[in-house]
């Protein structure tokens, strides 16, 4: 275990790694290299919500330094967002920006409230071929993020472009003292910089601020008709924000092998969004692309680099903001390719393996990856693919629902041996596997090696025994366990009625 993993030595109020030049080396560059990614990502977030570009590089200033302190996954970055942005921007256009600012204060209550009531405990839920497909498709939506500042721009672009790809692909193989994207960005600008080359630059996309932004109230008439107005947007916000956060969580804590508490991740989203909201920022959440860039690339551990990385971007616009405006659009461009290509899980679509996985998964991956790409909405592919998975699921567990009869030899009784699960899918072809007519009149349903899930399943039993009672017989069932009894001794008659 490195020492940026290790927790606090016992009765220590610090971590290890606080005494460790090494991870603060780490940690520090990972945090400069996000800071610079930022930059250009938070401006364009702000175009799409349509307001002042200073306005989401506040935004994710404020939302980096809170969740770095009140977050449960360390080393995460949390930041403006795009699926943020999209959710909360009709609202600013039709109703304004202070209408935007309470909506991103009431998401931040809506996020506290439901990771205080467990929310984090759904991500059970989501199976790994979602999994996958939520990890490739960001990778694909980051990537074509990218294309636009590939076309109608000058030749000297793809140049740098490509040299920045190099760099960031051989520069590992002589030194990992420096971050490869730090590096890039640097040698890049100093070129364009020195020869004079005229190409797209991090200030083309708009102005950067100039001083710390200033808590305040927004800027509403606090009645009823505010919050009735707020308050769907507020909840979407809380819902898409709190899933991209915590399917990040969970990718981050696969890649670096440590736990996370998602609890305190829901919650901490939701302060960091109040935080926000009272700083005049648009709101955010966890950010795939720039959390990549600072564990995967960066190799960053800590808490550190996420909050530095806030400090850093504002140190960045105030301080040295003529020289940011310099970077080459191309350089950062280069860099979330290369994030893109190390995000996406290449052995899911190797022919070996889509060769050994069921079809069913492979379909759940590749729905889950179409719906989020179509939408452009991470939390519809989601709930598009895990619903799929169920589906994919609850069939395949219901063929595996048998009926097997056997007649006595005075045939006086039939035996019905029914095994595998019975639920809702399954209990509707039950019924069908009983001879009604021909039977004798005495029959058995030995459920031994079933297990009864739902209403629908004892139902079907009650169906069955109907439907002999109405010819004269009688049916007894046996073998329950002590679950499937319980329930069936709870639910039976009061289902089917005279049926």
């Amino acid at each position: 275990m490195s020492a940026a993993s290790r927790p606090a030595r016992p009765g220590g109020l610090l971590p290890d790694w606080v005494s460790d030049p090494k991870v603060w080396r780490t940690e520090v560059l990972a945090g400069l290299v996000v800071a610079l990614a930022l930059v250009p990502e938070a401006i364009s977030f702000s175009v799409i919500a349509g307001v002042d570009p200073k306005i989401g590089l506040f935004a994710s200033f404020t939302m980096a330094v809170t969740i770095a302190v009140v977050g449960g996954r360390r080393a995460m970055i949390s930041a403006a967002t795009g699926a943020v942005a999209l959710v909360i921007g009709p609202l600013n256009r039709e109703h304004g920006f202070g209408h935007l600012v309470a909506a991103v204060i009431l998401a931040g209550v809506f996020q506290i409230v439901l990771g205080a009531l467990g929310v984090a405990r759904l991500m059970r839920f989501v199976p790994r071929s979602v999994m996958v497909g939520f990890v490739n498709s960001l990778a694909i939506l980051v990537f074509l993020a990218q294309l636009p500042e590939l076309g109608h721009v000058p030749w000297a672009v793809y140049p740098l472009f490509a040299g920045g790809l190099v760099l960031l692909v051989l520069f590992p193989k002589v030194t990992s003292v420096v971050p490869a994207p730090l590096v890039s960005i640097a040698v890049l600008t100093a070129i364009t910089l020195g020869a004079a080359i005229a190409v797209p630059t991090v200030g083309d996309k708009g102005a950067l601020p100039s001083s710390l932004p200033v808590p305040g109230l927004p800027d509403v008439p606090f009645t009823p008709e505010t919050l009735t107005t707020i308050a769907p947007y507020a909840l979407a916000m809380a819902m898409v924000g709190l899933m991209e956060s915590l399917m990040t969580a969970k990718l981050v804590d696969d890649i670096t092998d440590t736990p996370s508490d998602k609890r305190r991740e829901a919650v901490g989203q939701g302060v960091a969004n109040i935080v926000t909201g009272f700083f005049g920022g648009m709101g955010g959440c966890a950010m795939i692309g720039q959390t990549m860039i600072n564990v995967k690339v960066s190799g960053a551990r800590t808490r550190l680099s996420t909050f530095l990385a806030g400090a850093f971007l504002m140190v960045l616009c105030i301080a040295f903001g003529p020289v940011v405006s310099e970077i080459p659009m191309a350089a950062l461009v280069a860099v979330m390719v290369m994030v893109c290509f190390a995000t996406f899980d290449w052995h899911s679509v190797a022919p070996g393996t889509l060769r050994r996985m069921p079809a069913g998964e492979i379909a759940v991956m590749v729905i889950t990856v179409v719906c989020v790409v179509a939408t452009h909405n991470l939390a519809v592919g989601v709930v598009v693919g895990s619903l799929t998975a169920m589906a994919v699921f609850a069939k395949r567990v219901a063929r595996h629902a048998d009926v097997t009869a056997v007649t006595s030899p005075d045939g006086a009784q039939v035996v019905y041996a029914v095994t595998g699960e019975l639920f809702f899918a399954s209990a509707n072809e039950l019924i069908g596997r009983f001879d009604y007519a021909n039977d004798p009149a005495e029959i058995v349903v030995d459920l031994s090696a079933a297990h009864v899930w739902d209403a629908s399943s004892v139902a079907a039993l009650d169906t069955v025994t109907a439907r002999y009672a109405q010819r004269g017989k009688t049916v007894r069932i046996t073998g329950l366990n002590d679950p499937s009894a319980a329930l069936h001794g709870r639910l039976s008659g009061e289902l089917v009625g005279g049926h």
